[in-house]
């Protein structure tokens, strides 16, 4: 298509919409934009008006995922989906997430600008409940829009409220009925291809002074949120150690040989990380003077090899069963929940590459050890990538630092590659 040269990205309108959402949904420190709640709803509600301000038609799915749609030359053509997610974690960063839905919209909007009607559809994609914090789901939303989420989901309780996922969904006019039996609003086989805009939640385009990376894959993940440890209370200063049963020190135990596995797993040449997010002891049961009789704590691993991923829970297996019967306790792991690895789109993101080289962007490849959307269409069979932009100071917390002229490098090489008649 010609008249490439005149797209611009406006950044002043994306500071405009990250200043909004920061003030709307802010939650000293940092961000709350609750899955199902109030915070992400104020964003979907943002992005819709926005949506129409620009003359795009917008739709909800029945789990509540929003697409925005610039409709193209050749309707019958296979659109574009191009988006992320708009809820955070608790006191979460401004960014994560927001910036691959803002990012569309500043693309459609710098199409528009220029005069510029592709042949193909775009449509902006607001995924919900992407965090799973708030509910143990991998990739909920997604999973609900191409009609892969199992209907016992929508039992799960949210974390805060304990009221289920079905509830929450009611309690905005969703239909979850329709979303448990597995109706399919996104059919992968009619779709051209899925690109999400992401922040770098790690250090490497910092350290490799590039604003953009087009990422090679997504890890997948085991995880274990609510395991236990049960062992004996007992009086610290009268159970001598070969009588004790202590719940703390078999999680020393398990914690020194998982990082033990890991090492090895490292030094053979396998990418992995493990990571015991919470730990503790029961504040109603603990006491300075008591030998713990139970302990708690969550286990998540990650790797974007399922062989690696399976290696490590045999080992873990192992390890806990050593650990009882060393220590006389019993390990109750609870439900195993996770995601699989994805491979992204090597076409499509060599597409991306020629675009960022045709603008002088500079960028590298590396992969992804946070789980991502764009994992849930890669493994559809979509073709999907996955672009992260430069982040000082990682996310999940309040100082995401996301420079604007990174973003808008990020969005003009999307906006661009949007642009072509020449990608069918």
């Amino acid at each position: 298509m010609s008249g490439t040269a005149e797209l611009a990205i406006d950044a002043a309108f994306a500071a405009r919409l990250f200043d909004e959402l920061a003030a709307r949904t802010g939650d000293a420190p940092g961000i709350t934009r609750a899955a199902y709640g109030e915070g992400e709803q104020i964003a979907h509600d943002m992005m819709i008006r926005e949506a129409q301000a620009l003359g795009l038609t917008h739709r909800i799915d029945p789990a509540g995922n929003l697409y925005l749609t610039y409709e193209g030359r050749d309707p019958a053509l296979k659109p574009w989906v191009v988006g992320s997610h708009l809820d955070s974690v608790p006191h979460g960063g401004n960014f994560d997430g927001a910036a691959g839905v803002i990012a569309g919209l500043c693309a459609v909007r710098a199409l528009i600008e220029a005069g510029l009607r592709p042949r193909r559809s775009i449509t902006v994609m607001a995924i919900r409940a992407e965090e799973s914090n708030w509910f143990p789901l991998s990739y909920l939303g997604s999973r609900a829009a191409l009609g892969l989420l199992p209907a016992e989901s929508l039992s799960t309780p949210r974390s805060d409220t304990g009221l289920s996922l079905r509830a929450h969904m009611s309690r905005l006019g969703l239909d979850p009925a329709r979303v448990g039996v597995g109706q399919v609003h996104l059919d992968p086989a009619e779709l051209h291809g899925f690109i999400e805009l992401h922040i770098e939640q790690g250090p490497v385009l910092e350290a490799a002074q590039v604003p953009v990376g087009f990422v090679t894959g997504i890890a997948g993940s085991f995880r274990y949120r609510a395991a236990r440890i049960l062992g004996e209370w007992g009086h610290s200063g009268a159970v001598p150690r070969g009588h004790r049963h202590d719940a703390v020190f078999a999680l020393a135990d398990l914690i020194t040989a998982l990082d033990r596995l890991w090492g090895e797993v490292l030094e053979g040449g396998e990418s992995a990380t493990i990571t015991f997010g919470e730990i503790g002891t029961d504040p109603a049961l603990h006491g300075f003077s008591k030998v713990p009789g139970e302990a708690g704590f969550c286990l998540d691993v990650r790797s974007p090899s399922p062989a690696c991923l399976e290696r490590i829970h045999a080992g873990l297996l192992h390890i806990v069963a050593g650990i009882e019967a060393a220590r006389g306790v019993r390990f109750n792991l609870g439900a195993r929940s996770g995601s699989a690895p994805a491979r992204l789109d090597e076409a499509l993101r060599a597409r991306l590459a020629a675009v960022a080289e045709g603008c002088g962007a500079g960028f590298t490849e590396l992969a992804s050890g946070a789980g991502h959307d764009t994992a849930v269409f890669a493994n559809a069979g979509v073709p999907a990538a996955l672009v992260f932009l430069r982040n000082q100071n990682g996310s999940h917390n309040p100082d995401e630092a996301m420079e604007m002229a990174d973003f808008a490098v990020g969005a003009d090489i999307l906006a661009r590659l949007l642009a072509r008649d020449d990608n069918d």
